[in-house]
Order: C-alpha cells, then sequence, then structure tokens
C-alpha cells in the first residue's frame, strides 16, 4: 500500500513471484468512473474509494475462500480504508512502501500511468494517513532501497506470518 509511484505494483508482482503467489493489480478493479475523473485530473473522495475498496475486498475474499495466499496492490491512504480491508480478516497483512513526496515526483515523471497523472501526487500525499502502529500493517522505507531490497524486507517481515500456518 501507499501513494501512487511508491512501487506497489513492481514490489507486489515481485513480491508474489518469491512467495509463489498470485498478484492482483488493484487499480484494474476500479469502476470507469473513477478511471475518467483520475484522468481528467480531479482527485477521488470516499464516495469514489468506496466501490473499489469493496471490489479489493471482494477479490481478497475470494482467495481467502480458496484457500490461496496472494498480493494485492491498493493505496489504501487512509485508515479507516485499511480496516475495511482488514476487518474480518486477520490474516490480512500490508505493507506500507513509505517515502517522501520529492522521491515519489521523481519517480512518477520517469514512468506513465494508465490513468493516474503526476498532478494527482500531492492530492494522495494530502489524503495519507500514514500508518503507525496499525495492526498487520508493516513499514518499509523505500526511498533509497531499490525494488529488490524492498522485495528482501517484505519477504522476512512475512515470513513469521508463513511459518505460523496462516
Amino acid at each position: 500500500m501507499g501513494v501512487s509511484g511508491s512501487g506497489k505494483t513492481t514490489i507486489g508482482r515481485a513480491l508474489a513471484a518469491g512467495l509463489g503467489c498470485d498478484f492482483q493489480e488493484g487499480d484494474d478493479l476500479h469502476p470507469q468512473a473513477n478511471r475518467a475523473k483520475l484522468r481528467a485530473g480531479i482527485p477521488l473522495d470516499d464516495d469514489d474509494r468506496s466501490p473499489w475498496l469493496a471490489a479489493v475486498a471482494a477479490w481478497i475474499d475470494r482467495q481467502r475462500q480458496a484457500g490461496r495466499d496472494a498480493v494485492i496492490s491498493c493505496s489504501a491512504l487512509k485508515r479507516a480504508y485499511r480496516a475495511q480491508l482488514r476487518r474480518d480478516r486477520p490474516e490480512v497483512r500490508m505493507i506500507y512502501l513509505r517515502a517522501a513526496e520529492a522521491t515519489i515526483a521523481e519517480r512518477i515523471r520517469a514512468r506513465t500511468h494508465a490513468f493516474m497523472p503526476a498532478s494527482l501526487l500531492h492530492s494522495q500525499f494530502e489524503t495519507l494517513e500514514a500508518p503507525q502502529n496499525e495492526v498487520g500493517v508493516d513499514v518499509i522505507d523505500v526511498d533509497t532501497l531499490t525494488p529488490e531490497q524492498t522485495v528482501q524486507q517484505a519477504l522476512v517481515r512475512l515470513k513469521p506470518l508463513a511459518n505460523s500456518g496462516n
């Protein structure tokens, strides 16, 4: 989880490969109305995010019901969003990819996103309620880490979960 450009997709795909499980790009679950709003440079609000969060939660539930471990990328910018995704899902773990806004802005300038313009980055930082001591949420500072180093840290943090049989 984290703001756009924090590495959610890159890290999520590599983490899923390292864990031998499926990966889902959370942005692919946005309704078309959200995509259109973002393309127009309009930040999403809670009402916009509600059906998207429900779709993310439904995807997680399908994986759980099938008994599969899986990784999904998801901004989950607010504490309430993270709580909604973890509600009645104690095995759900989140890794917050934390970086300074300047670092993320530099990364975004070097990439193209299907519908998230760089102009919306600041609004994401304004919306972000960075996790602090939240159960099930680990924080990795990615300002100076390579994607490989970030994945290794994530695997180490998730290893106790894998060993517990959950």
